[in-house]
């Protein structure tokens, strides 16, 4: 062998590389992995998703969380079934950065697709692997093999768990033993008990807020008066001399107090806030004027959406603007997390949605190498989208920290919560559309918005609110457009159905005057509900019947079966006329344009002294592709059809130049429970077809249909939501 040259090749991963040291060349080639199915693209060995176990259970993994979706209870029943194994011997650990795989954030209704996808495949290539131990120890082939609930039977019987000390799934997935055909399923497609369920309707330990560990402490957080104000003093020994209390924590603006028992941290943070000193801070819009002030602001503007064709003469041409406000994800309880630092090693326990990038973010911050911080995901009560669970987090590790070997749990009260966590942001939506002989014949929708993802995990920001208060203060990253078509503020901004001529831009709002991240479907909902809201305008110019009009502008049969189910279900009558108080009105779309189809009729009832809207009735109908547990996917549905009636006709919040006025449930009024629509839904099972992400569908066509159904039985239109009393008085005047 030549010493002064040297060729090897080394595969890891599926990449190749091809090394030379020697003369003057060197050479180095990459081949691309092949490509994976759903998260196994990025998480690629076996053992990561699945391990059998001697004492007859299989563990699987997932990156991730449950949130209230029922998410691991499906992603279960894909495992069990793909496994031939009860559903009961399945345990699923999911969104632990020391133990799962790294499937970034639970969001976009993307879980069943993506995890969903992964374990399907997992499973059925270790049920391959075992069919095959399971054969040679038999001495017969695989095809004459059977299995029933892990007992594998042939000439002879051997189980999973005897085979367990023998299985080595510390491999690559291959992904080419096949999952079942559908026809084969006794598992997914049954209406199986959510395994989130009981403890949450027995007192049991069921969220984050629950957990309580061996010496845990207490700690509070002390927020400024406005965003942006700095603190200029503060007294600590006084609070230092209270009750119970451990520690006074405070880096540059960072403020909070640890202690003994919860009520005396709550106390303390009182007197730290009665003795806190602050000055200076951001102005915020005025609320009279806010939308102007929103769409003077700097923005970066992206085409996202065009055709050209020509128009006719003679074309009816109208126009409308309308808005969505700043909304709150008012969790039903605040933000919580729980924090141990020792031996310089940190854990958290966080209803984040991204443990993965929390963990980064959080290690960022604090200095820390990641792999010295663990995020441990454990489910907060209430919540879908970027509320205040990743600033907890960081927090307590703050409190932690400073603490050294004391676990401690840190609640945000009801006003950190209201005040200070990332909204909806508020939007608008100009469109202008032509009509001729019936058929819309050009299409031009522009939409403002601030970011909708202002998440931890980014590379170019420390989005953590306590962070940016910090002596060495950090800086969130810049707003960024996200690539269609998921889109952000311009989600579901591209219309789907057929004109011929269209085009559609998304100006992002580069400031934030207020903080604003991603709530449930993000743009989606006020881009539908503009869409939606436009269609039946146009229809009433064009004198035909909106849910007609709707399906002469769709080809796609898998759309027009979700407007003709629902229709269907709510006995529409074309050409049908609201009845004085009461209306009905249609909303469509699929969400993200690649996922879930869904059709809503809403009927409203409008008290024209009062100016209250009340939502009586709503029918939906929904295409998810392939259903993995229609109970489940019936609840996420009707889930989102009540929260949107809420966002719809209730939810905004209040602020001033000075600051958010929207501190408790009296200045953020929210949906109650005697005025919840009566929800009928219509699913629309395909087997054969992929399922598709459901927990984000419902919320745009919900309130396009509400909006329309008031117009319908009023004959006027609201524009710009919620339909507040006083709008709705201002609107029939």
């Amino acid at each position: 062998m030549n010493t002064n040259r040297r060729d090897f090749l080394k595969s890891a991963g599926g990449i190749v590389v091809a090394f030379s040291w020697g003369g003057s060349t060197a050479l180095a080639q990459q081949v691309a992995p092949p490509a994976l199915p759903g998260s196994l693209g990025t998480n690629r060995m076996l053992d990561g998703w699945i391990r059998v176990n001697p004492a007859g259970t299989v563990t699987v993994f997932t990156g991730k969380c449950e949130l209230g979706q029922g998410i691991l209870t499906a992603l279960t029943q894909i495992a069990a079934e793909e496994l031939d194994v009860a559903y009961e011997r399945v345990e699923i650990v999911s969104a632990d950065t020391a133990r799962t795989p790294n499937e970034g954030m639970t969001a976009g209704s993307t879980s069943v697709e993506n995890s969903g996808t992964a374990l399907r495949f997992a499973c059925a290539e270790a049920r391959q692997i075992l069919l095959e131990l399971a054969a040679a120890k038999l001495g017969v082939a695989v095809a004459n093999l059977s299995v029933a609930d892990g007992t594998v039977a042939g000439a002879g019987e051997v189980t999973y768990w005897e085979l367990a000390s023998e299985v080595n799934l510390e491999r690559e997935a291959s992904a080419q033993a096949q999952p079942k055909p559908p026809a084969q399923h006794g598992i997914v497609g049954r209406s199986l008990p959510r395994r989130d369920i009981p403890a949450k309707v027995t007192g049991g330990a069921a969220f984050v807020q629950d957990l309580r560990l061996p010496g845990m402490v207490h700690g509070r957080v002390v927020r400024p008066p406005r965003y942006g104000a700095r603190l200029d003093g503060v007294d600590e020994a006084r609070v230092k001399a209270m009750p119970g209390v451990i520690a006074v924590v405070r880096d540059g603006s960072f403020l909070g107090v640890v202690a003994q028992r919860e009520e005396q941290a709550i106390n303390a943070r009182l007197m730290l806030i009665a003795t806190a000193e602050w000055s200076g801070g951001s102005e915020l819009p005025d609320p009279a004027t806010m939308y102007e002030e929103l769409m003077s602001l700097r923005t970066e503007d992206r085409v996202i959406g065009e055709k050209d064709a020509p128009v006719p003469a003679g074309a009816k041409v109208i126009e409308a603007t309308y808005h969505r406000p700043y909304q709150a994800h008012a969790a039903i309880a605040p933000s919580c997390a729980v924090a141990e630092f020792k031996d310089g090693k940190l854990a958290v326990w966080t209803h984040s949605q991204g443990v993965f990038p929390l963990r980064a973010t959080i290690a960022r911050a604090l200095g820390l190498e990641p792999r010295d911080v663990r995020c441990i995901h454990a489910e907060g009560a209430g919540c879908y989208g970027h509320n205040g669970a990743d600033d907890v987090a960081f927090d307590a590790a703050m409190l932690a920290r400073a603490v050294d070997g004391w676990p401690v749990r840190l609640q945000w009260m009801r006003d950190d919560e209201f005040r200070w966590e990332p909204y909806g942001p508020a939007m608008t939506m100009k469109v202008k559309g032509a009509v001729a002989g019936g058929r819309v014949v050009d299409w031009t929708y522009d939409v403002w918005s601030q970011s909708h993802n202002m998440r931890p995990g980014r590379p170019d920001g420390i989005n953590l609110l306590g962070s940016w208060y910090l002596a060495d203060a950090k800086q969130a990253g810049p707003a960024r457009h996200a690539a269609q078509p998921n889109g952000a503020g311009d989600r579901n901004a591209i219309t789907l159905y057929d004109f011929p001529r269209q085009r559609t831009t998304h100006h992002l709002i580069m400031e934030n005057p207020v903080r604003t991240s991603a709530l449930r479907a993000l743009g989606a909902y006020a881009n539908v509900f503009a869409i939606e809201s436009f269609m039946d305008e146009l229809a009433a110019a064009a004198g035909i019947d909106p849910v007609a009009f709707r399906l002469a502008h769709i080809k796609d049969e898998r759309e027009r079966a979700v407007i003709e189910a629902v229709a269907r279900a709510a006995a529409w009558k074309p050409g049908e006329e609201g009845r004085g108080p009461r209306g009905r009105g249609i909303g469509y779309a699929r969400y993200k344009t690649l996922a879930t189809y869904s059709a809503v009729i809403a009927e409203v009832e409008v008290n024209r002294t009062t100016g209250i809207v009340k939502v009586p009735r709503i029918w939906i109908s929904a295409d998810a592709g392939q259903i993995i547990n229609p109970d489940g996917l019936t609840n996420q549905i009707e889930g989102g059809v009540i929260q949107s009636a809420s966002w719809t006709l209730h939810e905004h919040v209040r602020f001033d130049r000075n600051g958010i006025l929207s501190q408790d449930w009296m200045n953020y009024p929210i949906l109650t429970m005697p005025d919840v629509p009566r929800v009928e839904t219509v699913l629309i099972d395909r087997p054969n077809e992929r399922a598709l992400g459901v927990g984000e569908a419902a919320q745009g066509p919900t309130a396009a249909a509400i909006a329309n159904a008031f117009a319908a039985a009023t004959g006027r239109r609201i524009r710009e939501l919620p339909l507040t009393p006083e709008r709705v008085k201002a609107a029939l005047a």
